[in-house]
Formats: structure tokens, C-alpha cells, sequence
């Protein structure tokens, strides 16, 4: 194939017309993860009478698969097998050109490097790069890539501000940098389940205490396995149910044993029912040592849910130390245990949190604004390369 043939042609075609333009979303999984949960509503809320949405899984599918097929969304797996696979990328350009799309967004590192690499041999004519966190676990390698495809897109956009500082000191040029806020979908708040607490073997009238996320080194969930042991002798009756999986759960459970939190603390892996923990828990914790904006913060601030947090770059843009959750330093149990211990023992301190919480994200965060941002920004774009849009 041909491929610089193909990008010169698409550069000298005249005027492109595309009423209702073609956008792909390109992600490595569809599993439950906060940048999945993020594409997917976005996927499922362009208008469609502006928009033919797509969305392509670089690695392999997941749960969300269902989801997006319910909505109408076309889905599609381009099997990449290895950390480098030539044939993924050359299968995923071929996509791209045989579908014809005017917009392709990427979503995290392999598909954000994957998909701006396709694009260009593909010659896709706007490429948005979405970048979900404050990526402090990337390498040297890692970062060169980043700096070395950073003009390989149209627009690199941050879901914080914290999130863009951090690529336009990586080297990413400045005028290719816009900040777009995670969003929340609109979610009434629902009365506590008491049978929750009796699954997990907890009494009925324990403060719940629960974290949710990816049991992973970001997350800092030792600490919160520190502060919960601290917590054992000052509020002997609190549980805590940690949901999520990842790399560390096996060392995290052993951890909890040593600790003698078996009877204070559940790891329930995955759950589809998350809402449902979340109306019985009495606050959400998050100890990570950098975010991007959280979704789980999001999640339990749009159900009234008091938040004890690390002061963590992004969770700092949602958290409002004192008016919307409580905010301690990254890495330190002591204080954190004392946060959590102080919500548990006034509740309505608790209820003050948790109603500030929902009002600013109802403010501030909800999905139709970040919906509504990204489709301006596509058809922005899209005009800006000579491509006919409504409006």
C-alpha cells in the first residue's frame, strides 16, 4: 500500500463534504475503567444527526461492549496482540481509510500512540488525543513517544487542568492543548439498600466506608489499608469495602491481613452494581497519589456522598477541601484516618459534604458539557481542514 499516495490525494481532493461527520473513538479495552466510562459517554451522547459515531477496541473488548451496541454504536476489535505489533497497526490504518472517517479520538497511552501513527498512514484528516491523567508512571521511552507524536494530532485534550500542565511540560506545543472536564451523567440519589451490608458479612448498622478503583500503585490503597488500621482502635465498628482489581490485590489482601482487618475489610473485585454500593456507603475514600479528574469522586459527589481524598493532582479541581469533601496529603495515613474518622462521627457534617458535592457537580461536570465541548471541537476542526459541517 501506497500510503503517502493516499495522503497526498486526500490533500489535493477539493472541497470534502460531510454533512454529518464520521467520528471513530479508538480506546485499547472496553473494560470498567474511568477513561472506558468517559468514552462511552461521550459515544453515546453526540447528537446523531450531527455525528456517525463508531468506537474500535485496539487491544480487545469488554463489558462495555454491551452498552454501546444497546445505544447503536458500532463496535470493533483490531486484535493487537503485542506491546509493538506492526500488523495491529497496519490492520487499524486500513480500517480507518476503508470507513472513511473524518474524526478519530484516542483515549490512553498504546491507543493514543497506535491511533495518531494509523491516522497519519491512513490520512485521517482530525486527529484529537484525549489524555485522562497526570501520567507520572511513564518512562523515558514513554515520554519521547508522547513528545515525538505530539504534533501528530490536532488537539491534545487534558480532562483537567492539572492534566494539561503536565503534557505542555512534557514538550506538547501549547496551541495544541485544550482542557476538557471529565463529565458525570445526571443520576438521582437512591435510598441505601440495607441489604448490602449484610452480603458482605458486615452488621446493619456499621459506618461503611468504601473505595473503588484500580488496585494499582497510583491508587495508594496501602495507605488506606495504614489509615483503616489506625482507625481499628478510635472507630472499632467502621467497615470498609475496597471494589476493583489489579496487579497489587493479591500483596493488598495480605496486607490487610497482617493488619487483622479480615473482619473490618472486604476486597470484592469488580462489581456491576456499583451504584448500589455507593448508595449504602456513608462516605468514598481516595488515596491516590495522582489522577486525572476522577471519576469515582465524580460518581459519589452526583449521589451526595461525602469524600475523604488525597490532595492529589486533579482530585484538587473537583475537591473543595472542607466545602465539597476533605483533602489530606498524599502518602499520609495518620491524617487520613483522622479525615475519615471525622465524617463517620458527625453526620451531618457528612450531609453538608455531600450535598455541596452534588450541587458543584451539577455545576461544573456534568456530561452534556463535556459532550457538548467535544462536538464543538470536532466540527471547529473539521472546518478548518475544508470539510462541509452543518451550521
Amino acid at each position: 500500500m501506497n500510503w503517502s499516495g493516499v495522503i497526498e490525494s486526500r490533500r489535493r481532493s477539493p472541497l470534502w463534504v460531510s454533512i454529518v461527520l464520521r467520528v471513530l473513538q479508538l480506546i485499547p479495552t472496553l473494560d470498567r475503567s474511568g477513561a472506558e466510562k468517559q468514552m462511552v459517554l461521550l459515544a453515546k451522547g453526540l447528537p446523531r444527526d450531527r455525528f456517525h459515531v463508531e468506537v474500535a477496541a485496539l487491544s480487545r473488548l469488554g463489558p462495555l461492549e454491551a452498552e454501546l451496541r444497546d445505544a447503536g454504536v458500532p463496535v470493533t476489535a483490531i486484535g493487537k496482540r503485542f506491546k509493538v505489533d506492526p500488523i495491529a497497526l497496519i490492520g487499524l490504518a486500513r480500517f480507518l481509510k476503508a470507513n472513511a472517517f473524518d474524526v478519530v479520538q484516542t483515549w490512553i497511552f498504546a491507543a493514543n500512540t497506535y491511533g495518531r501513527v494509523a491516522s497519519w498512514m491512513a490520512g485521517v484528516p482530525v486527529v484529537v488525543v484525549a489524555e485522562m491523567a497526570v501520567d507520572l508512571w511513564k518512562g523515558r521511552v514513554d515520554r519521547c513517544v508522547d513528545r515525538w507524536l505530539s504534533t501528530w494530532c490536532d488537539r491534545l485534550v487534558g480532562n483537567s487542568h492539572a492534566v494539561v500542565a503536565f503534557y505542555e511540560q512534557l514538550g506538547v506545543p501549547k496551541d495544541r492543548l485544550i482542557m476538557i472536564y471529565s463529565g458525570a451523567a445526571a443520576v438521582e440519589p437512591a435510598a441505601a439498600d440495607p441489604a448490602v451490608r449484610a452480603e458482605l458479612g458486615f452488621e446493619a448498622e456499621a459506618p461503611l466506608i468504601l473505595f473503588a478503583g484500580r488496585l494499582a500503585e497510583q491508587k495508594r490503597v496501602d495507605d488506606l489499608l495504614k489509615a483503616l488500621d489506625l482507625l481499628q482502635t478510635v472507630q472499632p465498628n467502621a467497615r470498609t469495602v475496597i471494589a476493583g482489581d489489579g496487579p497489587l490485590r493479591d500483596r493488598l489482601e495480605q496486607t490487610s491481613h497482617a493488619y487483622h482487618l479480615d473482619n473490618h475489610v472486604k476486597f470484592v473485585g469488580h462489581r456491576e452494581d456499583m451504584p448500589r454500593l455507593m448508595a449504602a456507603a456513608d462516605l468514598v475514600v481516595l488515596p491516590s497519589a495522582y489522577e486525572g479528574l476522577p471519576n469515582v469522586i465524580l460518581e459519589a459527589m452526583q449521589l451526595c456522598k461525602p469524600v475523604v481524598a488525597t490532595a492529589a493532582p486533579g482530585t484538587t479541581e473537583v475537591v473543595v477541601d472542607g466545602q465539597t469533601g476533605l483533602l489530606v496529603p498524599v502518602g499520609n495515613p495518620p491524617l487520613l484516618a483522622r479525615a475519615i474518622r471525622d465524617v463517620l462521627r458527625d453526620p451531618a457534617l457528612g450531609r453538608r459534604l455531600g450535598e455541596a458535592g452534588r450541587a458543584r457537580v451539577e455545576a461544573e461536570f456534568r456530561a452534556e458539557t463535556m459532550i457538548t465541548q467535544f462536538a464543538e471541537l470536532y466540527e471547529q476542526l473539521a472546518r478548518s481542514k475544508g470539510i462541509a459541517v452543518e451550521g
